[in-house]
């Protein structure tokens, strides 16, 4: 879990990993920029823990590559999913025309008095359990905090999240085409000319006839 919030190495050392992986993809530019940009895309979706499979799903509808979006997907991190959420859920809000409150992320004067992300969540797992245990005991169900967890929360950041999460997927992958390319070419070249200094003929020196 430590590793999840603070990788060891640091976050610069596992983008740079992430980095390196990408360009060593053995596909084209495109593909591989498509994989990128739906596994951003991905980020900006509620299905936290599922980001993998939905960027593999999207990845094969847009015929990107599958390993690039699993890549992409690690552009939401813990240094990035508040950003994220603070984006989606408030675009979320106004297109479903209601009010943001931005207590709800611990910003504002009344933040300690408010149900925030982790009140909200807490409020719907509880439900979940406590439903559960109700089918197979006298106690009545109650959906109150999943319900509000699902409209306060889930749906605004479903509905919210399309719109940035295109708009930077499609920035990724405008980003990502010249440079992989760039990148693929240099790497072909290098590659090329390794290639021809082994097949080059030893040239000989001295004398070697017999006496």
């Amino acid at each position: 879990m430590l590793d999840f919030i603070y990788p060891r190495g640091g976050w610069a050392r596992a983008f740079e990993y992430v980095k390196h992986r990408v360009r060593r993809l053995p596909d084209t530019p495109e593909k591989i920029s498509r994989g990128i940009a739906v596994g951003v895309f991905a980020s900006f979706t509620p299905f936290y823990g599922l980001h993998f499979v939905i960027a593999a799903l999207l990845a094969q509808v847009m015929r990107g590559n599958i390993l690039a979006a699993l890549l992409g997907t690690f552009f939401g991190n813990p240094l990035t999913y508040i950003p994220i959420g603070v984006a989606a859920l408030s675009m979320g809000h106004l297109l479903l025309g209601r009010p943001f409150n931005a207590a709800i992320f611990g910003f504002g004067d009344r933040a300690a008095e408010f149900c925030g992300l982790g009140c909200r969540f807490g409020n719907a797992f509880s439900d979940i359990t406590h439903n559960f245990i109700a089918m197979f005991t006298p106690a009545r169900a109650d959906w109150h905090g999943l319900a509000q967890f699902y409209h306060e929360l889930f749906l605004p950041y479903m509905v919210g999240g399309i719109i940035p999460g295109i708009l930077c997927g499609a920035g990724a992958y405008y980003i990502c085409v010249p440079l992989i390319s760039v990148y693929q070419k240099r790497r072909r070249k290098v590659l090329r000319d390794k290639l021809s200094q082994l097949n080059k003929k030893p040239e000989i020196t001295g004398d070697d006839s017999p006496r």
